[in-house]
């Protein structure tokens, strides 16, 4: 079995001595109750992968001998996933499943029919799911900690979605009216994919205009509707099959 990952802000050359402490420590040390000798993966969540031994524990710190050192090539194409905010009990689920399915950029959007809305918490709530997204990347044990936004309003993602056709990325809004299928659009060669996935209520026809009228295409991801708190981790894993992700 690969090691566990851990994450740390900066990790330093092989042959020195990582202290992993704070929330990262105590869960190492206390939860997973990891002890002198065990293997550990550290990351610094944007690349690099160091082989660790644990040379040292305490109940909430753990020291780490440094193995060696090297940079994980990231996937392609790089996949951002634009996210109505589900309801509040599967909001951070949204963002653990999409995150265990790969996602590289998260951007949490406050769409017309969101039932929740983040208008007067929109900082605490990104930080949750920052937090969850480093969660989920250490359960699936990612080099790599997606990027989560600030809080994106409609205009907003239409500027997104102009600037990343621009560029030459597949854009999908996955809807029911979508008159296309996901599985046919242009995946070959790519090095972006913007993912959009509305609210449990819907896209409204104002959203659906001003998306498509941007450059996205609207496109039905499978036979049936999903929830959106599933949506973006489905749409995730038929691109794993469809482009050189997997």
């Amino acid at each position: 079995m690969a090691a566990t990952v851990f994450y740390l802000d900066e990790v330093p050359a092989p042959g020195s001595t990582a202290v992993l402490d704070g929330p990262e420590g105590r869960h190492a040390a206390t939860v997973r109750r990891i002890r002198v000798g065990e293997p550990i993966m550290l990351s610094d969540g944007h690349g690099v992968l160091a082989d660790s031994e644990v040379v040292a524990a305490q109940k909430d710190r753990l020291e780490l001998k440094i193995l060696d050192r090297r940079v994980a090539d990231p996937v392609t194409p790089q996949v951002t996933v634009v996210q109505a905010l589900p309801k509040h009990d599967r909001s951070e689920l949204a963002v653990e499943l999409m995150t265990e399915a790969g996602a590289d950029a998260i951007i949490p959007w406050q769409a017309a029919r969101c039932v929740a809305n983040w208008e007067a918490k929109a900082h605490k709530a990104v930080e949750k799911w920052r937090v969850a997204a480093k969660q989920a990347a250490r359960q699936s044990r990612r080099p790599y900690i997606p990027d989560v936004t600030d809080l994106h309003r409609t205009v907003d993602v239409v500027d997104l979605i102009r600037t990343a056709k621009a560029n030459g990325a597949v854009v999908a809004a996955l809807h029911e009216s979508g008159a296309g299928r996901f599985t046919d659009l242009p995946f070959d060669g790519v090095s972006e994919v913007v993912l959009i996935v509305g609210p449990e209520g819907g896209l409204d026809d104002s959203e659906l205009r001003a998306l498509a009228e941007a450059g996205a295409d609207i496109v039905l991801l499978g036979p049936t509707v999903l929830r959106t708190s599933t949506a973006a981790a489905v749409a995730l894993g038929a691109l794993g099959a469809l482009t050189p992700r997997w």
